[in-house]
């Protein structure tokens, strides 16, 4: 009898706990789907006890990758870190990852700048933190910041559709989206740099921002509204939001990467305890 195979009338081998485990784990599926999936595929008739108890087994067996994998991504030139919601059990918690892409790692904790650190990497990163705009990831000093264009992008779309007489939110997102297509020609080795013309861009960015505060001014009180938040970030972030095209050829002008790793848990689903 293999030695995978502990003897029990209930007991499988290594390929089927490795895929089990790879269902539930890397493309998260649910358990009960998972026992289901498993006998069509394969004919064999899992219980959802079974499959779930692999998870134990599996974490044991990752834990040296894992310190690897801490030890490695404060490393590197470029790090994308993002969060969202899943479910373990019937409790809603924070996901976050830390990743390239060679190296993820993924933590549960809350929704904080003690929460996102808690995976044992960011407090130790010192190249180019690409991200969205939440300020927790502001707290981490000893890096510097690239904000998800992607992002932003979106939010000067929403802003633009809640004042259609302005043309200042079209204008940035404008700015924004030029830089990037000459960025990605660095990256792509069709230009050596930013060429002068396409500079226009920038004035173009911070000219947008100066005028469209003057159409958004401070409101009496600590709460402003949505569009003079976002442009005040703008402002008061530039370096942040236009480091892509200060160094093309490595820093991306999205947090993609981040938010791939993260696509397969944002719907909410039953995951064992």
């Amino acid at each position: 009898m293999p030695g995978e195979v502990a003897g029990s009338p209930s007991s499988y081998g290594p390929s089927l706990r490795a895929l089990a485990v790879c269902l539930l784990v890397f493309q998260h599926i649910p358990v009960e789907r998972t026992a289901i999936l498993l006998k069509d595929a394969t004919g064999m008739e899992v219980s959802t006890g079974w499959a779930a108890c692999l998870l134990t087994e599996a974490a044991g067996l990752v834990a040296g990758p894992l310190h690897l994998i801490r030890a490695l991504l404060p490393t590197g030139h470029i790090l994308h870190a993002d969060e969202t919601t899943t479910r373990i059990g019937n409790v809603r918690r924070w996901l976050h990852v830390a990743c390239t892409g060679f190296l993820t790692l993924l933590h549960t904790a809350p929704r904080s700048r003690k929460g996102a650190g808690a995976g044992g990497v960011l407090p130790h990163y010192r190249g180019v933190l690409v991200h969205g705009s939440l300020s927790l990831y502001a707290g981490y000093s000893s890096c510097t910041h690239q904000l998800c264009g992607a992002h932003l992008i979106r939010e000067l779309t929403a802003a633009g559709e809640g004042f259609p007489g302005q043309k200042r939110h079209q204008q940035i997102r404008w700015a924004l989206a030029g830089l990037n297509r000459q960025a990605a020609r660095v990256r792509h080795g069709e230009t050596t740099e930013i060429t002068p013309g396409p500079l226009l861009h920038y004035e173009a960015f911070h000219q947008g921002i100066r005028a469209g505060l003057s159409l958004h001014p401070k409101m009496p009180g600590r709460k402003q509204s949505p569009a003079r938040n976002l442009l005040i970030r703008l402002h008061d972030q530039a370096h942040d939001v236009l480091r892509f095209a200060d160094d093309p050829r490595h820093v991306p002008f999205t947090d993609n990467c981040g938010q791939r790793t993260l696509r397969p848990v944002h719907s909410d689903r039953s995951r064992p305890s």
